[in-house]
């Protein structure tokens, strides 16, 4: 996953860090999925409306589910750490299936 800056004229803010294209790599224990998006755990606050590109890889299909989104909400602080919610724009049909199906609470 990895941020990077947008276009000025859209009412978006870039990612003002001194790199603007950060890369995380998380478990998949580690990203909460929602029908619209996912949730996640940052060591450094994102910005809101900061554009985030994304690959889900799950071991169990060979595809990755790729798409962008925007952060709309990052609260923590930097002793437990920023949750971090991103809202997917644009995804395909096939690919908000795929999200919806992670999204889903698995049986205890």
């Amino acid at each position: 996953m990895s941020t990077s800056k947008l276009d000025g004229s859209t009412p978006f803010r870039a990612f003002s860090g001194s790199d603007s294209r950060t890369a995380f790599k998380l478990q998949a224990d580690q990203v909460a999925f929602r029908h619209n998006g996912i949730e996640f755990l940052s060591p450094n606050p994102i910005p809101l409306w900061t554009e985030v590109n994304v690959d889900l890889r799950s071991p169990l299909e060979p595809q990755p589910v790729r798409g962008s989104g925007v952060v709309v909400d990052c609260a923590g602080n930097r002793h437990t750490g920023y949750v971090v919610s991103l809202v997917f724009m644009g995804l395909t049909r096939q690919s908000q299936a795929r999200l919806s199906q992670l999204a889903r609470p698995r049986p205890a």
